[in-house]
């Protein structure tokens, strides 16, 4: 197969592309500049690389067409934010192309109801990344009801891996927290520390996507969530990764009101998304019908990303 990814060199791409290549697809790797993959691999050396910005305004109401124009059997898209965007690409790419796979996020969810989380679930997302998300994906699915469109959609949760910060055990990006984990020090949680994350590594999302494209008859029409197995607590997962850094979590509990006056905008604005959304969603959809299986467990993934992080940018001195 000819397979374009848009956004190919981002989290997941580093990890799609390889394993694409490595099954014998042809690819072409689009991102809007010559940034490096997260991981080298020598599959890429034989990637075909295109810059197109897709959020330059002189190009962007061509852009569909330009990717139509690479003639590809299958359209990777991981960086579809919005329902004009998904719009532009059904009318560039219909009757062109045998399977279009948009990444979505479990954010279109909003908070949980009953848990875990199913895709029959209502849509009700709190937050405008996740009201553009869902509307694309409304617009997506219906397309694909109506006229045959044929659009997968895969709702990754709190991507994870080699090369980036994770998702912490107080729900934001502040490596810190890990760093007083190592020490023993006493780390603050907001409320009772039992708001879920929902992680899963990259890897595994790039084999959900690879799973799409081999169950093509299952995937298309449908969405998926594509999250490790369980979904961790915040107090869960300070045990955890305490414990795996060789200190008991010394964790004390503040109400939200409290507890964001101790932290920086970022943190908290970051922090309040993640508590808000507490997510916990189930992938028995994605085992049953493409037959996704990670190969992580939440706190495995994030062991990973840590390993990174002390190996590379000295994390814990």
């Amino acid at each position: 197969m000819r397979i374009v990814i848009i956004g190919g060199t981002g989290h997941v791409g580093s990890f799609l592309v390889p394993r694409l290549v490595n099954a014998g697809h042809q690819v072409i790797s689009v991102t809007r500049n010559e940034r490096q993959p997260y991981l080298q691999n020598p599959a890429w050396s034989v990637v075909q690389q295109i810059i197109i910005d897709r959020n330059d305004p002189a190009g962007r109401a061509g852009f569909g067409n330009r990717i139509a124009a690479l003639n590809a059997d299958i359209v990777v898209d991981m960086i579809c934010f919005d329902k004009p965007t998904a719009q532009q690409m059904v009318t560039a790419l219909k009757g062109k192309i045998q399977q279009y796979i948009f990444c979505g996020t479990i954010w279109v969810y909003g908070h949980s109801m009953m848990v875990p989380t199913g895709e029959d679930s209502l849509r009700r997302p709190l937050t405008e990344y996740g009201k553009n998300k869902a509307d694309a994906e409304a617009f997506l699915l219906q397309d694909a009801k109506e006229n045959g469109f044929p659009v997968t959609v895969l709702h990754p949760g709190h991507i994870v891996g080699p090369g980036w910060r994770p998702v912490n055990p107080a729900g934001n990006l502040n490596l810190d927290v890990f760093k007083r984990l190592a020490k023993g020090m006493e780390l603050t949680l907001p409320n009772l520390g039992m708001e879920t994350l929902h992680h899963v590594h990259a890897d595994d999302v790039a084999q959900a996507f690879v799973r799409a494209i081999e169950n093509p008859a299952a995937a298309n029409g449908q969405s998926f969530n594509i999250v490790s197995p369980q979904a961790m607590t915040m107090r869960g997962y300070a045990e955890i990764i305490g414990a795996w850094l060789g200190k008991e979590a010394q964790i004390k509990y503040l109400p939200w009101e409290q507890w964001k006056v101790g932290v920086n905008d970022e943190d908290s604005t970051i922090t309040w998304d993640h508590l808000i959304h507490s997510p916990c969603c189930s992938i028995e959809k994605a085992r049953r019908l493409i037959h996704y299986q990670p190969g992580y467990s939440a706190p495995d993934a994030i062991k990973e990303a840590l390993e990174w992080q002390i190996n590379n940018n000295a994390l814990l001195q």
